[in-house]
């Protein structure tokens, strides 16, 4: 079952990505080319706010009780993924790439371009 470090590795393994506690001293934010894409408490891990596709976001909800509109968060874009064990890890990792693969969709030409470099 995936835990706060496997979370957090795996997030850190991505080009362009940072971390930092902005809100709290608990609440980890991931952020690649310094724009949001998953945050959490790692005092408690009990789920990842992480971006989605709002027709996906409905979705995912209708068919994973343990996927929840965003806590804290826009509810058309944002669900809470909760890690209690009843989600496959693939899926949540698999969600974590799409919240990171919608905010580098919607980054300037520049962020795109300075994020390339840093993949190459």
């Amino acid at each position: 079952m995936i835990n706060v470090e496997s979370y957090r590795n795996y997030c850190l393994a991505k080009p362009g990505v940072s971390e930092g506690f902005p809100f709290s001293e608990s609440a980890l934010v991931f952020k690649v080319m310094n724009k949001i894409f998953a945050i959490c408490d790692i005092d408690t891990f009990e789920f990842i706010n992480l971006k989605c596709d709002p027709e996906r976001a409905i979705e995912l909800r209708d068919k994973h009780p343990a996927i929840r509109p965003g806590y804290h968060m826009n509810k058309q874009q944002w669900n809470s993924v909760y890690v209690d064990g009843t989600l496959p890890d693939q899926l949540i990792f698999e969600l974590i790439d799409h919240s990171y693969e919608l905010i580098v969709a919607g980054l300037p030409k520049k962020l795109k371009e300075e994020l390339r470099a840093l993949e190459d």
